[in-house]
């Protein structure tokens, strides 16, 4: 408790505090995966009153130093409205990308397939609330065979936290829902480990604390008392919690380590500032450790590097990317740290490791007056070196970002043999 106080202190004087989810090597294990260098970033990007159409949108950025256009947006994707743009994830294909608004509840089904560098609407899912039972706030879209699995934030009833799962069809159609157990009614992220038929989702705030102004939530007690403190495993195929772990704080992003006999994930928290461990005892339950002290930084989004040495973790609070060497994941040790700049959200790993990227909004009640873009950096000797940063000011706000390729495209409706960026090797989780 004395940790958690110590970092809402700092919350308060920063005037911020955040949530954050998805990058390559975080993707579902039922995806084809961009194996080297990746052509394009999709941005699911916030709109803003009196910037542009003021539309939430699509935004490619050209990620190919080959390029002329590298490093510049080159295609904008509008939807109508805005709808507090936030997560996107590909179908099991690749063809199709989600993208969900926490305000609205609404799902945008954008086509990536035809061109992938033009992504276009083809598919508005309208009926969220009302298919689930009172699901409000899409949030995670993880790609299973022939179907979407989508994490929720909140419920239509009371705007808490208590929430759930949905499953919906490729094409749209909804399968059923799944209510989180009533010790641990909070979620927030959902990722799959198939080798071990278990499932994690971790937990956050409703909607009444995040599409509230953030000067009004962080000076009301009883609502910052709202957050979850719970990660939840579970029997994948049955869909069936097993076990209920505690881990204060609002654990947000879940990340499972990629490689064979590597049972462990892990999490950052929000409000306690801590980098931990979540893995498999010898009985076969599980248990977590706090590995790391990030600070009252408020880390944010987490992505693991694809040998799992390492964990890279955004904070919002000081606009830092910090790394981790988690070759011991009982002990993380860090081994670097870059100044991104104010309100870094977003981190996502390519899948060779070679590569990251870094956006800087969170929500538009909590997001401050100032810059945002998208970052690129490189590992070269060593270091993470900068490759470019794409000024978002003209387009809205970005958040979470999907990376694709060329190969992906309509050529790639059957799998391009000659190609040795993609692949269709699911990560063995």
């Amino acid at each position: 408790m004395r940790a958690l106080g110590f970092v809402l202190a700092g919350i308060v004087g920063l005037g911020w505090f955040g949530s954050a989810a998805a990058d390559e090597t975080c993707q579902s294990p039922f995806l084809p995966k961009v194996t080297g260098q990746e052509d394009y970033i999709y941005v699911w990007t916030l709109g803003i009153k009196g910037v542009g159409d003021g539309n939430d949108s699509i935004v490619t950025v050209d990620a190919n130093p080959k390029s002329p256009g590298y490093g510049k947006i080159i295609h904008r994707s509008p939807v109508p409205g805005r709808h507090e743009a936030h997560h996107a994830g590909f179908t099991d294909d690749r063809r199709f990308l989600w993208a969900g608004g926490l305000d609205t509840s609404q799902i945008f089904v954008f086509d990536v397939g035809t061109d992938p560098a033009k992504p276009k609407i083809v598919k508005t899912i309208s009926t969220f609330v009302k298919d689930t039972g009172g699901l409000v706030g899409p949030h995670t879209f993880y790609a299973l065979p022939g179907r979407m699995l989508i994490s929720a934030l909140s419920n239509a009833q009371d705007g808490s936290g208590r929430t759930g799962l949905a499953e919906y069809s490729n094409d749209g159609k909804f399968i059923r829902a799944i209510w989180m157990p009533k010790e641990a009614p909070y979620g927030y992220d959902v990722r799959v480990n198939v080798n071990l038929n278990r499932m994690l989702t971790s937990s956050f705030a409703g909607k009444k604390n995040y599409m509230r102004p953030f000067g009004e939530l962080i000076k009301d007690g009883e609502a910052m008392k709202n957050f979850g403190d719970s990660v939840i495993v579970w029997d994948f195929h049955a869909r069936k919690p097993l076990q209920v772990l505690r881990v204060p704080g609002a654990p947000l992003e879940l990340r499972w380590a990629l490689l064979p006999n590597h049972n462990y994930a892990f999490t950052s928290t929000a409000l306690t500032g801590q980098l931990v461990l979540i893995y498999q005892q010898e009985d076969g339950t599980w248990a977590t450790k706090n590995i790391a002290e990030i600070g009252a930084n408020i880390p944010v989004d987490i992505s693991i590097a694809p040998d799992d040495s390492k964990i890279y973790v955004n904070s919002f609070g000081d606009g830092t990317l910090r790394v981790y060497d988690v070759t011991n994941p009982f002990e993380g040790k860090l081994i670097e740290q870059v100044k991104l700049g104010e309100m870094a959200n977003m981190v996502s790993s390519s899948w060779d490791g070679k590569r990251l990227y870094a956006t800087n909004s969170l929500l538009s009640q909590w997001d401050k007056p100032g810059d945002y873009w998208l970052k690129a950096y490189a590992w070269e000797g060593g270091k993470l070196v900068p490759k470019f940063t794409t000024d978002f000011n003209a387009v809205g706000r970005a958040h979470i970002m999907n990376l694709n390729s060329k190969g992906f495209g309509s050529r790639a409706a059957r799998p391009a043999p000659g190609d040795r960026r993609l692949s269709t090797y699911a990560a063995p989780r």
